[in-house]
């Protein structure tokens, strides 16, 4: 059982070496086939009379011969006398390949690398088993208590030193390139020992103690030293081989105990060993491996419960290690263009090097690693957050000589931002656990905790490393600028939304917190308006900021009505630093600014408030916003600023009729009583500012201007919103159908001005002024504006008829004889009208709507009225109903015949 148990063991452990080891003869078959082409073309250029064309070295330190003809000597013998000997100068050299490419595995490599898994499958094999069998020696000798625990190191560490010297004494005697017999066993037999020199370290460290973490570290240390020069001269097999097995080595030997932090170390130096053997053989992918490896590793020894701040410390630490290793330097110096930019290219030579793209990978995955850990539920999340900001620090300040990797800093930027969202989701959290902590909740003598202000200093501080990188020259000062305005003030804001810190640190402290932050981006402004000169874009995204931090300062610790008259002031403000400056970001600000505004008087307090409230006070919040937008048109007069004219205009215009709503509903409603907003007029008063922002806005749109397609979607929106709150005062909230004595649908108010004239009659009036004389309206619109209103008209013409006969509540069942009599001379004064001003126009389209109110008038008569009608009355009714028809039909005929001859 137990030898089954070990040869499961060794296939699993052997398919990610053998995968490895399979990449690595893909490359050399791949390098064999580039190094006979280089052939081939010398033989082409010994022709006679052709032409000598420009070629690249080949990778050969052999002089190229003279040309020949090609009689002179067979194609093979050619061949063969320049193929690569296994000379370790030679052999030494990298191969031309060229790692920039953006793709790693092409078709042709993916076809030779199935040809090389056909042919070379035994030497993975046998790398493996050579390997596990150093390091099951010394489990074995464990086991059976053959040897004392310092011989058993001392055994594994022969064994392996014996396995390196025959590899080394086959590389010199029958080398391990070319067309030898013995090619890839020297690597075989050196990548084992290697593996089994790691695993001993690693057994007299872990299982018997013998030595401390750093003599294991400097043993390990001294092996990866071996492992480079090894992998110098024997290629990347030896690589893999030795990167794999002491990646599997501390696995292997741990015996279930738990895992030390040591073991972060010991994975950041197999990455690092990786890293520095391809920075100067350039065969790419060992670069991937050794990253790979390293984070598999950390991520592992984590899980194995080494703990959270090794593992910061790990991932920082291959990052460092990626950024300085390939390039062989301690400041990064990567060129050429970023990952961002080859986003918006479709070049293929604008994609970054192969350096580049490796440290941005390592940034991205280091970034989201930490920021993993910044989303923990326990304290450690703060060493996330720690993390993140060094990290960004490091690529915006350290890094600041790499042009390649000048977009690197944004990713630990956003990786903080999101967890700093997603914190107050988790339970228990530092989210949490700063809420708990509240005034309220917390002992007297205790101080409010420091979450907050640490947290915001770190934004604090990555805003200012994008700052100071905005300052030097390139196409991204501009977005550095734009970084260094927004990080700061987006925490800050999503401290606000989520985290809720004044009930913690008091209103005044957490408005001092943000005061702060927009202390630096006045700062900002300031010193981008002595270097950008007449420029003013930068000037103007840190002035943006500031009043967005203010507004959010005052929003903290201002009332309702103080908070409004501030964002009022704030608007003026803009517009005044727009003229000044010719600042048209100001437009954005004065935007939002209006939309919290009016979000503030419609919403939150909003029309409610604005009921109840003391009169004073709301008139003031009111006032102030609308004399706010008036200044802010007043002084963006001389300029071009059409679409933040056309917002000020509008919401001008809205909080207007928006306030004479809200006075006409507080003087209709009776002392003591709640305000009666689901009633005909109040429907009616809601509707009226869309009613108006709809007609202004069509007004304006005749203009013609760019924001004439603007004009016309507010228009029709605002036109929608009316129509909703008009046809719910007609139909749902019409008195005709409420209950006997329901209070919601009496009629208020004198005859003729009462509530049903507010309801109906003046938004009717205003809809058939539109129709008729607001310019620019398509006929469409102002036939529609006419029906409307006209049919408005009628129903208030009803239903205050009806309240004449029957009092305040109109739901009576019955219909009383007056009524009628009174709906039919409506109905004939109305026919005589449109008469009239058919005579007038003159209008064939009257003459026959006329007409068409009087047949209904008759038809009314003869089915309804006769039927209640009795004696004088009903003799009295038809003569003058039919004394009148006879008058209107001459007097339709005669306005028949003048039209006819017009």
């Amino acid at each position: 059982m137990l030898g089954f148990g070990v040869l499961i063991g060794l296939v699993i452990l052997a398919v990610p070496v053998l995968i490895i080891v399979l990449l690595v003869g893909q490359s050399k078959l791949k390098e064999r086939i580039e190094r006979l082409e280089y052939k081939l073309q010398d033989l082409q250029l010994e022709k006679p009379h052709a032409q000598p064309v420009p070629r690249a070295a080949p990778p050969s330190s052999e002089p190229v011969p003279e040309p020949v003809a090609p009689a002179a000597e067979p194609i093979a013998p050619v061949l063969a006398s320049r193929l690569p000997s296994a000379d370790p100068v030679t052999s030494a050299l990298p191969p031309s390949v060229n790692q920039n490419q953006p793709l790693v595995m092409r078709p042709d490599r993916v076809a030779a690398l199935l040809e090389w898994v056909r042919v070379n499958w035994v030497y993975v094999i046998s790398a493996v088993s050579l390997a596990f069998a150093g390091i099951f020696f010394v489990q074995y000798g464990m086991e059976r208590g053959l040897l004392p625990p310092g011989l058993r190191v001392l055994a594994a560490m022969a064994f392996g030193a014996a396995l390196i010297g025959a590899g080394e004494w086959l590389r010199r005697r029958h080398g391990d390139e070319g067309q030898t017999s013995t090619v890839h066993l020297p690597s075989v037999f050196s990548g084992a020992g290697l593996v089994s020199i790691f695993a001993a370290i690693l057994a007299a460290r872990q299982l018997y103690g013998l030595i401390g973490p750093e003599v294991a570290f400097a043993g390990h240390l001294l092996a990866a030293i071996l492992a480079v020069v090894l992998g110098w001269f024997y290629g990347p097999l030896l690589v893999a081989v030795g990167l794999i097995g002491a990646a599997l080595s501390p696995f292997i030997v741990s015996g279930g105990a738990t895992a030390g932090a040591w073991l972060y170390a010991y994975f950041a130096l197999i990455a690092a060993v990786g890293l520095a053997v391809d920075s100067w053989r350039r065969w790419a992918w060992v670069s991937v491996l050794a990253l790979v490896l390293g984070y598999a590793g950390v991520v592992l020894v984590n899980f194995g419960g080494a703990g959270l701040p090794g593992l910061i410390a790990a991932l920082l630490a291959l990052v460092a290690l990626a950024l300085t290793i390939p390039v062989r330097r301690l400041l990064p110096d990567h060129a050429g263009n970023t990952v961002s930019q080859n986003l918006f290219s479709s070049r293929p030579s604008d994609w970054p090097s192969f350096p580049t793209r490796l440290a941005v990978g390592t940034v991205v995955a280091s970034s989201v690693g930490l920021g993993l850990v910044a989303m923990q539920v326990h304290a450690d999340a703060m060493l996330g957050f720690w993390a993140l900001t060094i990290l960004a620090l490091a690529l915006l300040l350290w890094a600041a000589g790499a042009e390649a990797l000048r977009d690197a800093g944004f990713v630990p930027s956003a990786a903080l931002l999101a967890a700093l969202f997603v914190q107050p989701s988790s339970y228990p959290s530092l989210a949490t656990g700063f809420a708990a902590q509240s005034i309220a909740s917390r002992a007297p003598d205790l101080s409010a905790p420091l979450t907050v202000t640490l947290l915001l200093g770190m934004a604090g501080l990555i805003s200012a490393a994008f700052a100071f990188a905005s300052f030097r020259p390139g196409v991204f000062a501009r977005v550095y600028a734009l970084a260094a305005v927004l990080m700061a003030p987006l925490a800050a804001a999503v401290f606000e939304l989520l985290w809720h810190p004044a009930p913690v640190l008091g209103a005044f402290p957490w408005a001092l917190h943000i005061m702060a932050v927009a202390a630096g981006m006045v700062a900002l402004a300031t010193a981008y308006a002595r270097r950008d000169g007449a420029d003013h874009n930068r000037m103007a995204y840190a002035t943006l900021s500031a009043l967005a931090l203010i507004a959010l300062a005052l929003f903290v610790v201002l009332t309702d009505t103080a908070l409004t008259l501030s964002l009022a002031a704030l608007v003026v403000v803009a517009a005044a630093l727009d003229r000044r400056f010719r600042l048209p970001e100001m437009g954005i600000f004065m935007q939002i600014a209006l939309a919290v505004t009016s979000y503030r008087l419609l919403v939150d307090p909003g029309l409610d408030w604005a009921l109840r409230a003391d009169l004073g006070t709301v008139m003031l919040a009111f006032v102030a916003s609308i004399v706010a937008c008036l200044a802010a048109l007043w002084l963006l007069a001389p300029m071009a600023r059409d679409q933040v004219k056309s917002v000020l205009e509008s919401a001008a215009v809205a909080l207007m009729a928006i306030l004479a709503n809200v006075l006409i509903t507080r003087w209709l409603t009776p002392a003591g009583m709640p305000p009666h907003t689901a009633t005909h007029w109040g429907a009616t008063l809601n509707a009226m500012p869309w009613l108006v922002l709809m007609l202004v806005q069509a007004y304006r749109a005749r203009l013609g201007c760019a924001l004439q397609r603007l004009r016309q979607i507010l228009a029709s929106a605002a036109g929608v919103l009316a129509a909703l709150g008009l046809a719910t005062a007609a139909v749902l909230f019409n008195p005709l159908f409420g209950g006997a004595y329901d209070e919601l649908a009496r009629v208020i108010g004198p005859p003729i001005l009462d509530s049903l004239a507010l309801a109906y009659a003046i938004p009717a009036v205003i809809l058939l002024l539109a129709g008729w004389k607001l310019p620019g309206l398509a006929v469409w619109a102002r036939t529609l504006f006419l029906a409307v209103g006209a049919a408005l008209l009628l129903l208030y013409t009803g239903l205050e008829i009806r309240r004449l006969w029957q009092g305040d509540w109109l739901g009576a069942p019955v219909v009383l004889q007056g009524e009628l009599y009174s709906y039919t001379i409506a109905m004939m004064l109305i026919g005589a009208g449109l008469l009239y001003q058919a005579i007038a126009r003159p209008s064939d389209l009257l003459r026959r709507m006329g007409m068409a109110v009087i047949a209904a008038t008759v038809v009314k008569v003869f089915f309804w009225d006769a039927a209640g009608l009795t004696g004088l009355t009903r003799v009295a009714s038809f003569a003058g109903l039919g004394l009148a028809l006879a008058g209107l039909a001459w007097l339709n005929r005669w306005a028949g015949q003048r039209a006819i001859k017009g």
